[in-house]
């Protein structure tokens, strides 16, 4: 089953929860467990606070998902200055910031950044999916009952 949409949200934290919502949901409903589930919505949770926080001067930015193929990528755009460059290990434990790129990179399958500096970053996040096999069960007996 293939499953897109895109959301062009305000550049605040108001819209993350939105963004978690959708993508989850969507997820949980094909069958998609927990831990994968929970997986996703971390990396990108991580990806859209850095649009929020970084991708000015736009006052807006956009996630496209698309789940299908047996796995979820997710596109998280910012219009910002772009990205300096990504971090090789976790900043000290008294540092307040800086950790959501390597967090993003241990809970997703692929990462992968299309900076272009002055015109912003697209994060692109791809990560293979678990099913719930007695969730599918379920989806597939209340289907055939349609």
């Amino acid at each position: 089953m293939d499953i897109e949409f895109s959301l062009a949200l305000p550049r605040e934290a108001i819209g993350i929860p939105m963004v978690r919502r959708a993508l989850g949901d969507s997820l949980r409903s094909l069958g998609v467990t927990e831990s994968c589930v929970s997986d996703i919505l971390l990396a990108v949770t991580e990806a859209c606070a850095n649009a929020v926080r970084h991708g000015g001067p736009a006052n807006r930015y956009e996630v496209e998902a698309a789940i299908g193929y047996g796995r979820c990528d997710v596109r998280i755009i910012d219009r910002g200055h772009g990205l300096l460059r990504v971090p090789e290990h976790y900043p000290p434990a008294d540092t307040e910031n800086g950790r959501g790129i390597l967090i993003m990179q241990a809970v997703v399958d692929e990462i992968s950044f299309d900076i272009t500096p002055g015109r912003g970053t697209t994060v692109h996040l791809r990560k293979h999916l678990d099913w719930d096999e007695d969730a599918a069960f379920l989806r597939r007996r209340m289907l055939a009952a349609v």
